[in-house]
């Protein structure tokens, strides 16, 4: 049995694979290796692309799905604690998808779970199946992961796809360039690692289109209201970094503009139509990294 809770836990081996076999999954996506198999997707928080890709993913394979996209219809709210969520869900499926508010939670789910457990999210923790699918989209575009320069550019302290990106990228000898207010700078946490890994980086607080040329890939979030403790904290700085096709006079012609999603402001939308913008076309390759990463964790062989 296998989980994927962080892509730390990943080697280079263990994400070319998955990458591999997601460009089968992207020939094919409709298959039957699911047939007979439940897939449990347990969302605490809300999720539109994450969700709904993972359970497109079951159905595309033949599988079904069971779960929740709202944990107040859970029994959650009458007290039920994670671990007894859990233990219950097992018995019902073959793997368990699952979205959480509290950083570790995915973690501890492995701890009492019988079945594979797949984080859609811990928290500002961890989505490695984010980044697996940022990791697909930059080979997509740019040929291979090596030695990429990616500007990171928005919410780098609350930021659980910047924070899993840096670690996911690691074994592939990037150089980062990190764009943030000081109120949302990366964690001392993220420098330390660049540092022990020998990762070049700097950080600036101006978005520039100067900053925007030296990028082989522009990596844009939003600023993550639902993590602000202080309201008017995040009335400061929710639109102080706005992309729009201005700012990308300078772009190198291989640059691609990669974004999680959901925007809001930071990607002006006459920016869509630009050869440079990817975020659409990287949402959809979730489903074939989705299909592969559900075939890593039951152990199911896809040879072509």
């Amino acid at each position: 049995m296998k989980h994927l809770v962080s892509i730390s836990h990943c080697s280079a081996e263990d994400i070319m694979r998955i990458l591999d076999r997601a460009t089968l999954f992207e020939r094919n996506p409709n298959r039957d290796f699911l047939q007979g198999r439940v897939v449990a997707t347990l969302f605490f928080e809300p999720s539109t692309r994450t969700r709904l890709s993972f359970e497109t993913a079951v159905c595309r394979l033949g599988g079904k799905v069971i779960g929740f996209s709202d944990a107040s219809t859970s029994s959650s709210t009458k007290g039920e604690t994670l671990k007894d969520t859990i233990k219950i869900v097992s018995n019902y499926a073959d793997a368990i998808v699952m979205r959480h508010y509290l950083e570790g939670a995915a973690q501890y789910a492995t701890e009492v779970s019988p079945v594979p457990i797949i984080n859609a999210g811990d928290g500002s923790n961890q989505h490695p199946s984010q980044t697996l699918l940022d990791l697909y989209s930059i080979r997509q575009t740019q040929g291979s992961l090596e030695q990429k320069t990616i500007v990171m550019v928005g919410d780098l302290k609350y930021g659980r796809t910047i924070h899993s990106l840096i670690e996911g990228m690691q074994p592939f000898s990037p150089r980062f360039i990190f764009v943030a207010p000081k109120e949302l700078a990366l964690p001392e946490e993220y420098r330390s690692y660049c540092r022990e890994h020998n990762i070049p980086f700097e950080e600036v607080t101006e978005f520039t289109s100067e900053v925007i040329a030296e990028a082989d890939i522009l990596y844009m979030t939003r600023v993550q209201r639902e993590r602000f403790s202080d309201p008017e904290e995040y009335e400061r700085v929710k639109n102080v970094y706005i992309l729009d096709r201005e700012l990308l006079r300078l772009a190198k012609p291989n640059l691609k503009i990669l974004h999680p999603l959901p925007r809001v402001q930071e990607i002006a939308q006459e920016v869509d139509d630009h050869p440079a913008a990817y975020y659409f076309r990287q949402a959809l390759n979730g489903l074939y990294v989705r299909q592969s990463i559900l075939s890593e964790v039951l152990g199911i062989e896809v040879k072509n």
